[in-house]
C-alpha cells in the first residue's frame, strides 16, 4: 500500500453538495447521462443535471446575470467561443478546456480561423473518468504541468457543457502554482446565452482575482507606468482607434482614456480597477460591472457615439466624476461641431433593420439615425441593462423598436415584415434578406469592424451602406437569374425528379413528439 501523493490540500475543501437524486436512478447515472451524446442544445435536461451535481450556485447566478430569452439554447456559435477568445488575445495567458472532444475542435477551429497563434489546451475524458471523478484529477494535474511562472501569469481553465453538467469542481483547483495565477470557469451552452456574454463570463472572474491581489498589497503598475491623470475604463471590445478617439475628447476634461476590459495583459486589469470611472461602452457586461462597483467605481452607460450621444455621453463621464460644467462644455464644444460636419457630409436615406449579437447594436443604430436613415428595427441578442436603457429609450423615441435577447425567428419576422431598403443582421438574416432580393450587411465582419466614436465614427458606416442599397437592382436581377432551381431538399439543378423520403421526416417528427411527451410527463411526476 503506498502513500497517497497531494499536490495541495484540496482533497480537504469541503465539497458542495447536490440535490437528491430520486431512489430509481442509478449511482453515476446525471454524470452519465450528461456526457451521452448531449450538448448545449439539450436544454433543461443539462441544466437538470449539472443541478443534480450540485451547480445550482452558478447556474443561479448565470440567471441573474444573464437571463434568458425565449429561446433556452444559443443560436449563435457556441458561448464558449467568447470567453476562449478573451483568454487567446491576453499575452502571457495560457487556455484549457474540459470538454466533448467535437466541441474543442470547433472552438479551437474558429479560435485559429480568428487569428489565434497560440495552442488551446485540452483535457480529454471518457465515461469512466467524467463519472469517478478522474476527470478533475487530470485537469490538476494539467494545470501543474503547465504552470511555467517564465512562460504565463495567469492559467484560465474552461469547463464546457457536458464537466459542468456533471459538477467537475473547478473551484478545488489552487488559486496558483508556482506564481502563475489558475482561474477556473464555467461556460455551459445551457447557462450562458451567447459568446458576448462568456467574454463577460471571463473577464469578471479575472477582475475579482485582481482586486482581491490589490487588496491584499502592493500589484505591478502597467508597463507604461501609472497615467498622470484620472482615467477612463472603457469595458466592452471596440475598434482598435475608438480608445484613442475616446482619449481626445476627453483630454479638456483633464482625463485619459484607460485601459479597454477585456484586457490584454494581466497588469491592465490593476490600472482598470484603478480607473475613476467605467464607462459601460458594451452594457451587457454584468459580472465586470459588478466587481467595479465593489471597487467603489461609478458606472457610466451608453457611448459618445454621434452628436447627441457624444454630448450626452461626456456630459455623464463629467459629472460622475465631478469635472466642472465649463470644463465639460470645453471638451464638448472641441469635438462636437466635428461630428456634426462628418454626419452631414455623408448622409444616408432609407429604411434599415439592424439586428446583431455583439452588443454594440444600439449604439450603431443611433450613429444611422443621425447620420439620417429610418432605423425601423433593431435586435439584440443580449438582454436589456439598466446601462442601455438611455440609448434603447433614444431609439424608441426616434421611431425604432427594439427588441432585447431577440432570437432568429425575431430578426427575420421583422425584415420579412418591413421589407428594409438594407437589412443588417447575422448571417442567416442575411441570407434570408437575400432570397428576398433585399440587400444585407453582415453586423459582425462589416459593421462592428469600423470605427463608431467621435468625427471618425460618424463617417465611417454611411459609404458601404449606401454602396450596398443601391444594390436592389443587381439582387433582384440575380433573384431571377436563379427562379425556379428549388429549395431547400429540392435545391439546385436536376436531371430528374430529387428522390424525396417523406417518410423519414415523418418518423423524426413522431421521435421528437414521444421525447416531448416523456419530459413532459417526468416533469409532472
Amino acid at each position: 500500500m503506498t502513500d497517497e501523493v497531494r499536490y495541495d490540500d484540496a482533497a480537504d475543501a469541503v465539497v458542495i453538495r447536490g440535490e437528491t437524486r430520486t431512489a430509481s436512478a442509478p449511482e453515476g447515472a446525471a454524470a452519465a447521462g450528461a456526457a451521452d451524446g448531449m450538448g448545449c442544445h439539450s436544454g433543461q435536461e443539462m441544466e437538470k443535471a449539472a443541478r443534480m451535481a450540485g451547480q445550482s450556485e452558478i447556474l443561479d447566478q448565470y440567471a441573474a446575470d444573464y437571463p434568458q430569452g425565449p429561446h433556452d439554447k444559443p443560436q449563435s456559435m457556441c458561448p464558449a467561443f467568447g470567453s476562449l477568445r478573451v483568454g487567446l488575445r491576453m499575452r502571457r495567458v495560457a487556455t484549457m478546456l474540459s470538454g466533448s472532444a467535437c466541441c474543442v475542435y470547433g472552438l479551437t477551429f474558429v479560435s485559429h480561423f480568428y487569428g489565434a497563434r497560440r495552442s488551446v489546451g485540452y483535457v480529454p475524458f471518457s465515461s469512466e473518468t467524467l463519472v469517478t471523478g478522474k476527470l478533475f484529477e487530470d485537469i490538476r494535474d494539467a494545470v501543474y504541468e503547465m504552470a511555467d511562472p517564465d512562460r504565463f501569469d495567469a492559467i484560465v481553465v474552461t469547463n464546457l457543457c457536458v464537466p459542468t453538467a456533471s459538477g467537475v469542481p473547478l473551484r478545488l483547483l489552487p488559486d496558483e502554482i508556482n506564481g502563475v495565477r489558475i482561474v477556473g470557469i464555467d461556460v455551459p451552452g445551457f447557462g450562458v446565452p451567447t459568446h458576448a456574454e462568456a467574454k463577460d463570463v471571463l473577464a469578471g472572474a479575472m477582475l475579482n482575482y485582481a482586486r482581491a491581489e490589490v487588496e491584499a498589497g502592493p500589484v505591478a503598475a502597467p508597463e507604461g507606468g501609472r497615467a498622470s491623470r484620472p482615467t477612463v475604463t472603457m469595458l466592452g471590445e471596440m475598434f482598435p482607434a475608438d480608445p484613442m478617439m475616446i482619449g481626445r475628447m476627453l483630454d479638456p476634461m483633464g482625463l485619459a482614456a484607460g485601459p479597454v476590459v477585456p484586457c490584454r495583459e494581466w497588469r491592465e486589469l490593476y490600472a482598470a480597477l484603478d480607473g475613476a470611472v467605467v464607462a459601460a461602452i458594451h452594457p451587457f457586461y454584468t459580472a465586470a460591472i459588478r466587481e467595479f462597483q465593489a471597487a467603489g467605481r461609478p458606472i457610466v452607460g451608453s457611448a459618445p457615439v454621434g452628436y447627441e450621444g457624444t454630448a450626452s455621453w461626456l456630459k455623464a463621464i463629467g459629472e460622475a466624476h465631478g469635472v466642472p460644467a465649463e470644463k465639460i462644455a470645453e471638451a464638448q464644444n472641441a469635438v462636437l461641431p466635428a461630428i456634426k460636419g462628418a454626419l452631414e457630409g455623408a448622409r444616408l436615406e432609407g429604411r434599415i433593420t439592424l439586428s446583431g449579437y455583439e452588443g454594440s447594436e444600439l449604439l450603431v443604430a443611433r450613429l444611422l439615425v443621425e447620420s439620417g436613415a429610418e432605423v425601423a428595427y433593431v435586435g439584440s441578442a443580449c438582454p436589456k441593462t439598466s446601462w442601455s436603457e438611455e440609448d434603447a429609450a433614444w431609439l424608441e423615441a426616434h421611431g425604432a423598436k427594439v427588441k432585447f435577447r431577440a432570437s432568429l425567428e425575431d430578426d427575420c419576422a421583422a425584415m420579412e415584415a418591413i421589407r428594409p431598403d438594407l437589412a443588417i443582421g447575422t448571417t442567416p438574416v442575411v441570407q434570408k434578406a437575400k432570397e428576398m432580393s433585399i440587400p444585407s450587411l453582415y453586423f459582425t465582419n462589416l459593421i462592428s469592424a469600423r470605427p463608431l466614436m467621435g468625427p471618425a465614427g460618424a463617417g465611417s458606416l454611411q459609404q458601404v451602406m449606401r454602396a450596398a442599397m443601391e444594390n436592389k437592382d443587381r439582387m433582384e436581377h440575380m433573384s431571377a437569374f436563379f427562379d425556379g432551381v428549388g429549395e431547400g431538399d429540392t435545391a439546385g439543378i436536376w436531371e430528374g425528379a430529387p428522390n424525396l423520403h417523406p417518410e423519414f421526416a415523418e418518423r423524426h417528427r413522431k421521435k421528437l413528439e414521444k421525447q416531448a411527451r416523456a419530459a413532459k410527463a417526468e416533469q409532472m411526476i
